[in-house]
């Protein structure tokens, strides 16, 4: 989470609309609101047709709604779909359904991207590392983010840390030089027309039960009325806060001055631009979360 995946899919989309091609967008998130939504709708407008599907729900449920978005969808002929999933999502859903009838019959499984923060914590809990091995296994590529920032240390330490994670679910997969991609924020047309036909890989790897429910948490928070060095100070205290929990990426908008910004945070990285419209929400996503714990933070009127 947090790795850029809205940032990747702007880049993807535009050069797929620069050729000509008609393009939709689905967004998932977990969550009922969805923040990177909004971001996309911002860069598109009305170039691309753009849709969600909430998350935070049971798995079987999210398929459905899945299903549903992609026959509606399937009717309106586009050359490419994306999809963008949350970075808690089992890759094995996304197969399962496009095998379904009808949807076969309109769609064609084109490529499989996992975008992985180069600096990324590298101390993850066994759900979230099986999740990351879940994604890594099936991808044509694998692009990191965050490359220039990290040091070559960082970087071998990073693709040791993914190999080991596809080994740990028993994943036969190797990891090769040639599956990695950096530097895509300035890729030339031709590098995109190299990316377009990376596809995927199939790889069996052993399943773990996990209820994405229990393991992981949604809050949201509204009203919170913070300036720019308030909340960037907060949300870095609410990283370094173990009593707050484990948490992976906190996004969301706030108003200063009749400005809309948004925040997109991780351990790492914490950023607020300016955006035309916003919404008054901070949602914080992790495991073993304290909602009490985190909103003595975000509440203003609390001396910290």
């Amino acid at each position: 989470m947090g790795t850029g995946k809205t940032t990747f899919i702007k880049q993807y989309a535009s050069y797929l609309i620069q050729q000509g091609y008609k393009v939709g967008i689905i967004e998932n998130d977990f969550g009922a609101v969805n923040v990177d939504m909004m971001l996309l709708q911002e860069t598109f407008k009305d170039q691309c047709d753009l849709e969600m599907i909430a998350g935070g729900c049971d798995q079987e449920t999210h398929q459905r709604r899945f299903k549903t978005k992609l026959i509606a969808m399937g009717m309106l002929k586009y050359d490419y779909l994306l999809i963008e999933p949350s970075g808690i999502y089992d890759v094995d859903e996304f197969f399962d359904v496009l095998h379904e009838e009808p949807l076969t019959n309109w769609y064609e499984i084109g490529n499989v991207f996992t975008i992985v923060d180069t600096k990324m914590n590298l101390d993850l809990s066994p759900s979230s590392r099986y999740i990351l091995a879940s994604q890594i296994a099936h991808a044509g590529a694998i692009i990191l983010s965050h490359y220039q920032e990290a040091s070559s240390d960082e970087v071998q330490q990073t693709m040791c840390f993914l190999q080991e994670s596809l080994q740990e679910v028993q994943c036969q997969r190797v990891l090769q030089e040639t599956d990695f991609y950096t530097n895509w924020m300035h890729f030339s047309s031709q590098e995109f027309q190299k990316l377009m036909n990376v596809g995927y890989i199939m790889n069996e790897y052993v399943k773990y039960p996990i209820s994405y429910q229990e393991a992981y948490t949604s809050l949201y928070f509204m009203n919170n009325h913070l300036s720019q060095n308030d909340l960037s100070a907060r949300v870095s205290d609410i990283f370094h806060d173990a009593s707050c929990g484990h948490v992976f990426r906190i996004k969301g908008f706030i108003c200063e001055n009749e400005q809309w910004y948004e925040l997109n945070a991780t351990n790492q990285h914490i950023s607020l631009q300016p955006i035309s419209l916003g919404q008054d929400v901070l949602i914080v996503i992790g495991e073993n979360l304290n909602k009490d714990h985190i909103q003595t933070y975000l509440n203003k009127k609390t001396s910290l």
